[in-house]
């Protein structure tokens, strides 16, 4: 008989006479009489053959698979979804990419509770895939943890290296004239060498730091290299940990606190990482049931100096901060200068100071520094709110140096009319690049806008024009952007009413975001205002659409006005 102590969930599943029937069908599956006496342990799997960043995966799970064995464990493996942020980009595939963030934590928890698993482990790779797999693992608070599966390693152009980032910008190098077909090609065919996510702070290095400062991925073991030799092992540890997780029956709740969520976003701040754990913590919290708001991210931030030396902002790449001495090493310097809680519990049973404190730091390294010698005072986010952006919007700070930028709006109902202004000499130096119905609801799915952002930057525009916009930025993306504008322009949000040559203006340090325009001057611009009709009117982009919350609250799929958290129905006129 199986030990019930570490089989919680999945006694009820194969254990006894009646549950004969469904021991034939996993028989068929290739379980073994022991293999039924043992906990059952998930391998959520976010292998998908589109893109680099999940590719390698199904080889890692072979490896996960070792691990639990070896500690005692029965391993299920399934899979998930995944959308490549840097295929879909600038298309209308990428529509898709947020809304999978839900789609992949939803899977993840049918599976877990329509299987009873006793523990879970998910692979993770690409940007959504990161915080679908963290909700799903807050939702379910069964023992369990995340595990990365690695960066790229950079590819190398004419001597030097490079990422992704400079193939998008290249594009627009290429529109003005700056770079050849022949050249274009040659580093298309370069940046990507292998296996791995995309190799800068971009937003699955971001989301991936923030798993281990949060504490729910092994710190060291998460983020070595896609390619590195040391992945293998990494995967077995990783299993054998999901064991002592069930073991000690930790779980989640015990992990994400709001203290690691606090130490996750210094870490992004430090890092100057994506813009995107924005919507990502504030999800991740909600599914906690942690209190978390914007501006938690603008407290933080400000107190927390840059430290680590990475892409976009500045030089260099996940490989590199691995061979410096990784994120153990951020950690270290962080906890040195007090910007972080070094009590918070991760997922080896060790304390995230304990973690830190076997840092082994690689002699020369310039990758990460100390508090006495940061690359910027401040940290890489602020929010900025005012009459354009209510709810608020963020703005990253890393690895540019403008406070104030006042100008013309060029406003644009899409990404496609913006890109297509950029492509053809239409913006100019001074210009406010407004994009606008490409929020949450309105896109839906808040498309990134690194299309644009690196065609501004690879026309030379980068530090002379501003572009705010409801919808998200790339990882990848640097210079003066605001996104996640709120409300919405599909919501009635202020930034609906904006008109080309209205003048906007960014202040930083006053943390502002406004147009010339009073509040009555708005108002009669919006009382003729409607909403646009919907893109989708059925499927899963309707869904999401018709369920999703502002971007200031994280983006999440909502249970609809009428029911209780329970499903049970709720008197008419009532809100949750």
């Amino acid at each position: 008989m199986s030990d019930s102590l570490l089989k919680p969930r999945s006694s009820v599943l194969t254990d006894g006479a009646h549950r004969a029937p469904a021991r034939a069908m996993l028989r068929a599956a290739g379980l073994k009489d022991e293999d039924f006496s043992k906990p059952l342990i998930g391998i959520a799997n976010t292998w998908i053959e589109i893109g680099p960043c999940n590719y390698h995966l199904r080889e890692l799970a072979v490896h996960v698979r070792d691990g639990i064995r070896a500690a005692g464990g029965t391993p299920l493996e399934f899979n998930t979804v995944s959308i490549s942020d840097g295929i879909t980009m600038g298309t209308e595939g990428m529509r898709a990419s947020l809304i999978s963030r839900e789609v992949i934590a939803d899977s993840i928890e049918l599976v877990t509770r329509g299987n009873l698993l006793d523990g879970l482990i998910v692979l993770v790779g690409c940007d959504k895939t990161i915080p679908g797999g963290a909700m799903a693992l807050a939702r379910l608070n069964i023992p369990g943890l995340i595990l990365y599966g690695g960066s790229i390693a950079p590819g190398q152009y004419e001597g030097h290296s490079v990422t992704i980032q400079d193939v998008f910008e290249a594009v627009g190098a290429h529109a003005r004239g700056k770079m050849n077909d022949a050249q274009l090609k040659e580093l298309e065919c370069a940046a990507c060498p292998g296996a791995g996510a995309c190799g800068g702070q971009f937003t699955a290095n971001t989301m991936a730091l923030v798993c281990e400062f949060l504490g729910i991925a092994p710190m060291g073991i998460s983020s070595v290299p896609a390619t590195d030799a040391g992945k293998a092992h990494a995967g077995e540890l990783a299993g054998e940990l999901a064991l002592d997780l069930l073991r000690k029956n930790t779980t989640p709740s015990e992990i994400i606190t709001k203290t690691s969520i606090e130490n996750a976003i210094a870490g992004v701040a430090a890092t100057g990482g994506s813009t995107n754990a924005v919507l990502h913590l504030l999800a991740i919290a909600r599914e906690a049931g942690l209190p978390l708001s914007i501006d938690d991210f603008d407290r933080i931030s400000s107190r927390t100096p840059i430290l680590a030396d990475l892409k976009p902002g500045g030089r260099f790449v996940a490989t590199d901060l691995y061979a410096a001495g990784g994120t153990p090493l951020i950690a270290k310097r962080m906890l040195e200068a007090g910007l972080l809680q070094g009590n918070s519990l991760t997922v080896t049973g060790r304390t995230l100071a304990e973690e830190a404190a076997g840092a082994k730091e690689t002699l020369g390294q310039q990758v990460v520094r100390g508090k006495s010698n940061p690359l910027k005072e401040t940290g890489g986010l602020v929010i900025l709110k005012g009459n354009l952006a209510p709810e608020g919007c963020v703005v990253k700070v890393a690895g540019h140096k403008t406070l104030h930028f006042t100008g013309p709006a060029r406003v644009f109902d899409s990404e496609e009319a913006a890109f297509a202004a950029v492509d053809k000499g239409m913006i100019k130096a001074g210009d406010v690049v407004v994009i606008r119905y490409e929020g949450p609801r309105g896109g839906p799915g808040m498309r990134e806008m690194l299309a644009v952002t690196a065609a501004i930057v690879g026309a030379g525009l980068g530090d002379d024009v501003a572009l705010l916009t409801d919808g998200r930025f790339s990882g990848a993306t640097h210079g003066l952007m605001a996104g996640h504008v709120a409300p919405e322009a599909a919501n009635g949000g202020p930034i609906a009413a904006v008109r080309d040559g209205d003048k906007i203006t960014f202040d930083l340090p006053k943390r502002t975001l406004s147009m010339a325009l009073t509040d009555a001057e708005i108002q009669k611009r919006m009382a003729n205002w409607k909403p646009p009709k919907p893109r989708y009117t059925h499927g899963v982009f309707a869904k999401y659409a018709a369920l999703v919350s502002s971007s200031s609250l994280g983006a999440i799929t909502t249970v609809p006005a009428g029911f209780t958290s329970d499903n049970a129905p709720i008197a008419p006129g009532r809100t949750l």
